[in-house]
């Protein structure tokens, strides 16, 4: 991730994800990572190449695996802190 981003509200969250599909692991953040991925490319984050189908569903099922009760709630905090590192790279913050 560039490093201008590093400061962003979520970023932490976001490089891991990055790490572990460069890796080839399926954890919550690379999941995480998929279900932005066109919105990350448009800010100009660079994604290892994936073939993870419906990384939405996978992600809730992965939470799910972990916690069943807590997995909706999980989920929609774990999209918030995407939509917001999305937000302030989209605008430079």
């Amino acid at each position: 991730m560039d490093a201008t981003h590093a400061a962003y509200p979520g970023a932490d969250l976001i490089d891991t994800g990055l790490r572990d599909l460069a890796r080839g692991v399926e954890s919550v953040p690379a999941l995480l990572v998929l279900v932005g991925a066109p919105r990350l490319r448009r800010v100009g984050i660079v994604l290892p190449p994936s073939d993870v189908p419906n990384p939405e569903h996978r992600l809730y099922a992965a939470l799910a695996a972990e916690d069943e009760n807590g997995a909706h709630s999980r989920y929609n905090a774990l999209v918030r802190r995407l939509v917001s590192f999305e937000r302030a790279a989209a605008c430079g913050a």
